[in-house]
């Protein structure tokens, strides 16, 4: 299977998370749901030879295309910016000491990268969960492993984060 087959069946669901991603931000958002679906067809149809094994797959490099989208805006928005109004992101899900759930993307980024040195594993269900939108059902077949290794990994990657991005608001 190539993109061209599988992004129609998923436009909608990818769009729809994208909005997701969005809920309560600022009206100075200038990226929409919409061109962030674009942008993440044009960077998967453009990776030369990538071959997709099956729809969790796609969804899988999706998230992770999402992903890059995502902290490439804040990363330019900060840099626009100088720090100021940098882009903030609904952590559904993930517990932390803030109460509404709002974290800078750029925050969620570092934390990753630091999770993805300790367990590449959970990483992995984080971003297939947050960024992808995957049901705990649809992780655990994307990265191979029981639902119930999905959702024990998914219990300790929250508590990871949670205490990880407590103490980077602590820091700020």
């Amino acid at each position: 299977m190539d993109v061209s087959q599988l992004f129609p069946q998923v436009y909608e669901e990818l769009r729809g998370l994208a909005a997701v991603h969005f809920r309560g931000e600022s009206s100075g958002i200038t990226l929409q749901p919409t061109v962030i679906v674009h942008e993440v067809y044009l960077r998967l149809s453009s990776s030369m030879g990538l071959s997709i094994n099956n729809r969790a797959h796609f969804l899988r490099l999706a998230s992770r295309v999402m992903r890059q989208v995502l902290i490439d805006h804040a990363r330019a928005r900060t840099a626009d910016k100088r720090g100021s109004n940098m882009q903030r992101v609904s952590l559904t899900g993930i517990d932390s000491e803030n109460p509404d759930g709002i974290l800078d993307a750029l925050d969620l980024e570092a934390a990753l990268i630091h999770l993805t040195a300790v367990n590449t594993r959970r990483a992995d269900l984080v971003e297939l969960r947050f960024y992808g939108g995957l049901t705990m059902e649809e992780a655990a077949e994307a990265l191979e492993i029981s639902l119930e290794t999905a959702k024990r990994e998914w219990r300790i990657a929250r508590a990871w984060l949670a205490r990880e991005l407590a103490s980077e608001s602590k820091h700020s």
